[in-house]
């Protein structure tokens, strides 16, 4: 059975958030943003604001190299269910207060409080980037607005989130995370359709409790 600071790894990896690393990296001072900026950030919040419900697929590049895919469905606020295609096994559900990683296969898994998780910033109900997070790099170059930033609350363990948000078609292309090591693991996400409402029972799943290693949130 894996430890907790594994399973963790292997949550925020899959989910290309940031995982828990052993290492911090050095502070980081944040961008002085002009107000064009801003507004452009603020576009990126406005965007994740449009919808409540949101579905698609996704293709994952691990810090390796290796790729899974998969489809991957949002319902706001706190549920989220990415499910990954085979040979990769694992499953990860936000129900509003859990997060859950489960490996279908052997019918095990983990669960964290979703609230010290960097999905709360994608997952709330309202998302103010700007006032939630330090924005460390701005790029904005044929209509694709990068941004690097890091949670003013530390749930991304001394990593980096960059969002690509593609400004022509007015969409969240793409994630990369940097971890405390360097590690970099991308999301690319593809198809994506808002307004359809999602099953409720996909972001219901049961694991072994005896594999569980619950926290308060």
């Amino acid at each position: 059975m894996m430890n907790c600071l594994e399973i963790s790894r292997r949550v925020f990896l899959s989910l290309a958030v940031l995982a828990f690393a052993s290492s911090a990296t050095p502070a980081a001072t944040p961008l002085e943003l002009t107000p064009e900026q801003k507004a452009a950030v603020d576009g990126i919040s406005a965007y994740l604001n449009s919808f409540k419900t949101l579905q698609g697929e996704f293709t994952q590049i691990s810090p390796k190299g290796n790729m899974s895919q998969g489809v991957f469905y949002i319902s706001k606020p706190g549920k989220m269910r990415f499910e990954y295609a085979p040979p990769n096994p694992y499953l990860i559900v936000a129900d509003g207060t859990w997060l859950t990683v489960k490996n279908v296969k052997k019918e095990k898994g983990d669960q964290f409080p979703l609230s010290q998780t960097p999905l709360r910033l994608v997952l709330a109900d309202q998302v103010d980037i700007a006032g939630d997070t330090h924005i460390l790099d701005y790029q904005d170059q044929d209509g694709i607005l990068s941004i690097t930033l890091e949670d003013k609350k530390n749930t991304l363990a001394n990593g980096q989130l960059t969002l690509v948000f593609d400004t022509a078609r007015n969409q969240l292309q793409q994630w990369v995370v940097i971890d405390g090591k360097g590690r970099r693991t991308t999301v690319s996400l593809d198809n994506i359709e808002a307004g359809i409402d999602p099953d409720p029972k996909l972001f219901v799943v049961k694991i072994d409790r005896k594999d569980k290693h619950r926290s308060s949130p």
